[in-house]
């Protein structure tokens, strides 16, 4: 079976995330993952593009009901009607996941995946770090500052 890659990232971004999410997207492609991801723009586009640069599966599963506002780059397009519980789709599709850069909707998917447990979690470039009521960084999350850093984490291909 394909191993699947969720890319999780804001609709809307900055230059070093979109960098970060479009080689990324780049190197799954070339591993042969499939990649999951929200479907729209910001971090998601880039995603989309990178892998499609190399001729890969890119899956979006969208919050609305129809195909509306669907990025250009996808192979396949889900249309939920789920609002953003589409990202428990997402997280719970994904052999590991990846999130990239920061906003509530990134931080809503991180903390599914964390919950879901059994995966790897991989934080890719500056966004979100948790912190306990100690004041100490909350144990789970794997910190990458290069895609082939977040790669290696995921362990996929030891």
């Amino acid at each position: 079976m394909m191993v699947q890659v969720a890319v999780c990232g804001p609709g809307q971004c900055g230059e070093p995330e979109r960098t970060l999410a479009y080689e990324l997207g780049r190197m799954l492609a070339e591993r042969g993952a499939a990649v999951i991801c929200g479907g729209h723009g910001g971090v998601m586009a880039a995603v989309a593009a990178g892998a499609r640069s190399r001729d890969g599966l890119v899956v979006g599963v969208l919050p609305g009901a129809d195909r509306v506002g669907a990025g250009a780059d996808l192979s396949v397009v889900i249309a939920t009607g789920l609002g953003q519980a589409r990202n428990s789709v997402i997280v719970h599709s994904a052999d590991a996941v990846v999130v990239v850069g920061g906003s509530w909707g990134t931080l809503s998917e991180l903390a599914l995946a964390m919950r879901r447990g059994g995966v790897p979690v991989i934080q890719l470039g500056d966004g979100w770090r948790l912190v306990g009521s100690d004041g100490r960084e909350v144990p789970g999350v794997r910190h990458a500052r290069t895609p082939a850093e977040a790669l290696d984490l995921t362990r996929l291909w030891e």
